[in-house]
């Protein structure tokens, strides 16, 4: 999560005022009474948010929060609800295999939070099923960073904590006018960030107050257009009087993404059957199920030399053709993936391991990426599976 910032000044002053607020880089300090009466009326309903008055439960803020990572709310919540049916607490979370885990995950990405979090839940179940309530003890669990520690900490326990997510970073950015360019101003904007909380009515709320920093940002204090004759800090936000609001946080030119190779092959029996094997645990899409393929490199494949790396047997005489190439963006670079298409009658026994046929690639039990599906969706339109 984002965490630095500046603004044109370059060290933070505090005034105390004789209203009991703080002046910091020219601004106000925003009431966070005046957010949370705003909050109290507009506060989105989410499957994993506790109603008012309801204490919330730490399995579902644990399961949201990862799942949130560098996903939206809208792409989550079907895969956190399916989750839920799945796996009612973090017990039955903790005893599930991972390939069932790795399944329902299927298609958010990131998989190593997949993995992290199958381990944390084991974690706390050995511990009787109860997460840490603090944000020291939180940060010992697997997959548990800073941000997430922080917001489990805060919504779950009360902790008086602020989460930056990147919608508070940019509320915090907009509020004090803080123009030096990300991602170098991060660790300033999250410093700046923990001085929201620091009055009665947030540290008497710290759940509700993090959340409501996270509905301003979603709602109101928007990344392209924000909302601001509706927003409940628009008087001490020094981005808004400045006429800036709209343009923070300003961002450093991005830098070109690389884009690497790849090839893979999708060989189907008569029977319908598709030759899948497990990737290696670590790296990307580390222990999901795949076509089989050489590494991801640099350097386009040539037919010839990826040919070379195709799936064989003894007798076995597959005739593979170029069926076309997926292209998939990770988030340091770009991928295009050759794929090769063959139809055989059956699959010799030494291609067939525990790992090795799967007859209905679209089972629930599949841990499939994207990535695959896609491969395997350019194969399909090929006829290969006619």
């Amino acid at each position: 999560m984002d965490r630095r910032g500046g603004s044109g000044a370059g060290v933070s002053f505090f005034c105390l005022l004789r209203v009991g607020g703080f002046v910091i880089n020219g601004s106000v300090l925003p009431s966070a009474a005046d957010l949370l009466r705003w909050y109290d009326r507009h506060r989105r309903t989410l499957p994993w948010r506790a109603l008012p008055g309801q204490s919330a439960d730490p399995y579902r803020v644990w399961l949201s929060e990862i799942m949130l990572q560098q996903t939206t709310v809208t792409a989550v919540i079907p895969y956190f609800e399916r989750f839920l049916d799945a796996f009612p607490d973090v017990t039955a979370l903790a005893r599930a295999p991972q390939d069932r885990v790795m399944a329902l995950w299927a298609g958010l990405g990131y998989y190593a939070r997949a993995r992290n979090l199958h381990a944390c839940a084991r974690v706390v179940a050995e511990n009787g099923g109860c997460f840490p309530d603090t944000v020291a003890g939180l940060l010992e669990l697997p997959g548990i960073g800073a941000y997430t520690a922080a917001a489990i900490a805060a919504i779950a326990f009360g902790r008086p904590v602020v989460p930056v997510d990147g919608n508070v970073e940019r509320v915090t950015a907009r509020l004090f006018a803080m123009a030096d360019p990300l991602p170098g101003s991060r660790k300033a904007i999250a410093r700046q960030a923990t001085t929201l909380n620091t009055d009665r009515a947030a540290i008497a709320r710290p759940s509700d107050f993090a959340q409501a920093l996270f509905d301003l940002g979603a709602g109101i204090c928007t990344p392209r257009t924000p909302a601001c004759v509706l927003c409940p800090w628009r008087e001490s936000c020094a981005g808004n009087r400045q006429g800036i609001a709209a343009s923070l946080p300003r961002r450093a030119p991005k830098v070109a993404r690389p884009v690497r190779h790849g090839v893979h092959f999708c060989m189907v029996d008569a029977a319908g059957g598709i030759l899948l094997v497990r990737r290696p645990e670590k790296g990307l899409l580390g222990g999901m199920m795949g076509l089989p393929g050489p590494h991801w490199r640099d350097a386009p494949w040539p037919q010839a030399e990826a040919l070379d790396h195709a799936p064989t047997a003894p007798r076995l005489r597959a005739r593979w053709q170029r069926v076309g190439q997926v292209k998939h963006v990770f988030t340091h670079f770009t991928l295009l993936v050759d794929v090769y298409a063959a139809r055989i009658s059956t699959f010799p026994n030494s291609l067939v391991g525990a790992e090795g046929i799967i007859h209905d690639v679209d089972c629930d039990d599949v841990a499939l990426p994207s990535l695959m599906r896609k491969c395997v969706e350019l194969a399909r339109d090929s006829n290969i599976f006619d």
